[in-house]
């Protein structure tokens, strides 16, 4: 019992560090006050990059990685465009990333279909990882599972303790006052998402190469909706974003542990796991919604700015 425990736990953050990323874009991005419900989309371009890269450069996951983020960051610059420039619907135009973003890899990810790749290898820190049960759960990850915090904190740090950031959060929260002080308001947006967008494609890009280590259709399977709903659960706030891609990331390597171990549970009951919680997560929202909320003032609503005499 001890050992499936520990097994489990010592998954949990493979599953957990490629939600955790995707949430932290679409934070940045809400909190400059744009819907991005296209990060399914964006999380599949960044999966097949990662895979063609990784492949295409002889088995370098870092060089994967590089091109995950490199797609993330072109298609969300192509949302970022229609959305913020042209000023077309953010929720409609972010799900028609979902559906180009699954066309496109698609299309594109035949000739990388089903090929293995080598991916991200648990570090060996010696001695740290041979003690019993913390050894295996702390000290034997993946170098992105150690580097993500970092980046949770960079990310905080830049909306809460820049100035860059708190114009940033003055974009989402009220653009009109924003723009009447002489900020670029879509400067900030665009910038906003395709940073965002670049931290979804490297979810994407490391669920293709520690997680699956392999390319195939749909591989994100829900994993961007699922991300969508952690904004919600953490209020908008980096940090807690990790708890809830802990807890999501729990339930997914929990998955495999059952079947593995011929548990008698229904699979298919088993699968829809990971969005019942989605849903009690959303439920949840709704009610604490009603005494507290923390979203950006204008987020989904464009700035037209208005010609000041």
């Amino acid at each position: 019992m001890l050992s499936f425990v520990v097994d489990w736990i010592a998954f949990t953050p493979i599953f957990a560090t490629p939600l955790v990323l995707a949430t932290l874009g679409l934070i940045v991005n809400e909190r400059a006050g744009v819907i991005n419900l296209g990060a399914e989309g964006m999380m599949l371009c960044g999966a097949l990059a990662g895979v063609a890269a990784c492949l295409g450069s002889g088995g370098s996951p870092w060089a994967g990685m590089v091109a995950a983020i490199l797609a993330g960051f072109a298609v969300a610059a192509l949302f970022a465009f229609v959305v913020v420039v042209l000023r077309a619907d953010q929720v409609v135009t972010g799900i028609t990333m979902v559906f180009f973003g699954t066309g496109l890899t698609s299309l594109l990810g035949v000739p990388w279909m089903n090929r293995a790749v080598e991916g991200f290898t648990q570090i060996d820190l010696g001695p740290l990882s041979d003690l019993p049960v913390i050894g295996k759960i702390v000290f034997s990850q993946d170098p992105m599972v150690y580097l993500t915090l970092p980046v949770i904190y960079l990310v905080w740090r830049f909306l809460f303790r820049s100035m860059a950031g708190l114009r940033l959060r003055s974009v989402g929260e009220n653009p009109q006052a924003a723009d009447a002080v002489g900020l670029d308001v879509e400067l900030y947006r665009f910038c906003a998402v395709v940073a965002g967008g670049a931290l979804i494609g490297a979810a994407g890009g490391y669920l293709a190469l520690s997680a699956g280590k392999i390319w195939f259709d749909e591989m994100v399977q829900g994993r961007g909706w699922i991300a969508i709903v952690l904004v919600i659960f953490a209020r908008w706030m980096p940090g807690r974003a990790l708890f809830g891609a802990v807890l999501f990331g729990g339930i997914e390597a929990l998955i495999p542990r059952i079947f593995a171990a011929g548990l008698p549970v229904p699979q298919y009951f088993v699968l829809m796991t990971p969005f019942l919680a989605t849903l009690f997560v959303l439920v949840y929202a709704a009610v604490y919604a009603r005494t507290s909320t923390s979203a950006p003032g204008a987020l989904g609503l464009p700035h037209v700015r208005e010609d000041r005499r």
